[in-house]
């Protein structure tokens, strides 16, 4: 098993942070398939919250003239489990990932359900060390490439094919589950999405959540109708 004082000397690299305590953040890095103490789940809580505050209150003084659905549309796409996961990688969160070993062989390190949580479970610790302040600088230095990754808020691909079946005299987009696969650590759901009218259509998708697995489809389906 990874030493904590490993642990302590990439966090401070990371996280611009010296861990007073290094086992909080190798909690951080515990998933649920390792056993034999607590993982991360309750620092992920945590950490979720906090990286909300955070983003919304960077979106709040970043763009002072936008109204809230644009705003929520950018914090969405910002705090996404995905977006937290490129965050993570980009750090080397995977390499120290505490798994058990079938969630290993699974491939859990590179799920981005588990490096995502992993990054919000290190940002609930370094809240708990470390204070609001040295949370809310990690995450406007991780995360700011993709706070400007776009001049206009993005719209939420769910949101833009309600809205097409609207103009097109459409039916609404209705979401079903064709399958679900994978273990339950890293699930993977396929999702069909189609839009009745002459004007509609179909579409399939995967992701390793239903709502991620739904967007999917619904851009793959706006695609399809453009």
């Amino acid at each position: 098993m990874t030493a904590p004082s490993d642990i302590a000397a990439w966090v401070a690299t990371a996280f611009d942070h010296q861990p007073r305590d290094p086992k909080l953040f190798a909690r951080a890095l515990t998933h649920g398939s390792h056993g034999g103490g607590e993982s991360y789940e309750r620092l992920e809580f945590l950490g979720d919250r906090v990286l909300g505050l955070v983003v919304a209150t960077w979106l709040y003084e970043r763009f002072p003239t936008e109204p809230e659905g644009s705003l929520s549309a950018r914090f969405n796409a910002i705090v996404s489990r995905e977006s937290c996961a490129v965050v993570g990688r980009t750090i080397g969160v995977p390499a120290w990932l505490i798994l058990g070993k079938q969630a290993r062989d699974d491939g859990a390190q590179m799920s981005d359900n588990v490096v995502g949580d992993a990054v919000e479970a290190l940002l609930g610790a370094l809240y708990l060390e470390a204070g609001l302040d040295a949370a809310t600088a990690f995450v406007r230095r991780a995360f700011d490439d993709r706070l400007d990754a776009r001049s206009e808020a993005p719209k939420h691909p769910k949101s833009a094919l309600q809205e097409w079946a609207a103009a097109h005299h459409c039916r609404p987009p209705v979401y079903s589950v064709v399958a679900r696969s994978g273990p339950h650590h890293a699930p993977s759901f396929t999702i069909q999405v189609e839009v009745g009218g002459k004007a509609g259509g179909s579409a399939t998708a995967d992701g390793s959540s239903k709502q991620e697995a739904e967007k999917a489809a619904a851009a793959a389906l706006l695609e399809k109708l453009a």
